[in-house]
């Protein structure tokens, strides 16, 4: 394995690890059986520092660690392939908008905005077809809303300081 390779998977593990803490940190319930958290921070900046997917990859089974170690093991499942899609679409986004070495703030928010739809659509089609709560799940919408804006602004805020820092070159080019 080469030292590229052993360095993106060695960051993949440390972006699964932080986005699954960062989820069970701080856990604000919501009354449709779920919580608002961090989490979406995590998958953000795994999909903007780790690419579609070593980033999707690491979202996805962080935030599903965290399900299934917060006694949410019925979503784990739904989770895994939304964060998934979430991180591959705001990676592929992000890519689409840079122009040189560094990732523009429109690129992240577009992408954090795509992200933020499918955790909307993904976890009210979830709930509503697979979990069999029908269009009851829609009253989970607003919670979600709320996740998604909350953690496209702390991806964001953090991103700035890794890109100021220049931390996010030395971790994309090691």
């Amino acid at each position: 394995m080469t030292d590229k390779k052993l360095h993106r998977l060695v960051l993949a593990a440390l972006f699964t690890a932080l986005t699954t803490v960062m989820t069970m940190v701080i856990q604000v319930p919501s009354p449709m059986q779920g919580y608002v958290n961090l989490g979406d921070c995590g998958v953000l900046l795994s999909a903007w520092v780790l690419g579609p997917a070593w980033g999707g990859a690491a979202a996805g089974i962080g935030s599903m660690l965290a399900d299934l170690l917060s006694g949410y093991a019925h979503y784990a499942p739904g989770t895994l392939v939304i964060k998934t899609c979430m991180a591959v679409a705001a990676a592929l986004i992000l890519r689409a908008f840079q122009r040189g070495d560094r990732p523009s703030l429109a690129g992240q928010l577009a992408g954090g905005a795509a992200a933020g739809t499918i955790l909307v659509a993904g976890y009210f089609g979830y709930a509503c077809l697979l979990l069999g709560k029908g269009l009851a799940a829609a009253a989970s919408i607003p919670g979600n809303i709320v996740q998604a804006v909350f953690g496209l602004a702390a991806a964001v805020a953090v991103m700035q300081v890794l890109i100021r820092s220049g931390s996010l070159a030395r971790a994309r080019n090691a």
